[in-house]
């Protein structure tokens, strides 16, 4: 589980939420303006969607899914 730990709005007018993990770290998401968003996990894995059926996932050791 998590906490969030902070959230605001970035100079673009995005959303963003920091979450902390405890012992195994932090992460965060955007949620975008254009309908987007974006996770990034304590892992060093990150996801991103584009709200219009674009989405990319990178794994922790950097392997770059599409779909």
């Amino acid at each position: 589980g998590y906490t969030y730990s902070g959230s605001g709005t970035n100079d673009q007018g995005n959303h963003y939420c920091s979450r902390d993990y405890g012992s195994s770290g932090s992460g965060y998401h955007y949620s975008n303006t254009d309908g987007s968003y974006y996770y990034s996990n304590p892992n060093g894995s990150t996801y991103y969607d584009s709200g219009k059926g674009y989405s990319q996932y990178t794994s922790p050791s950097g392997d770059t899914r599409r779909s």
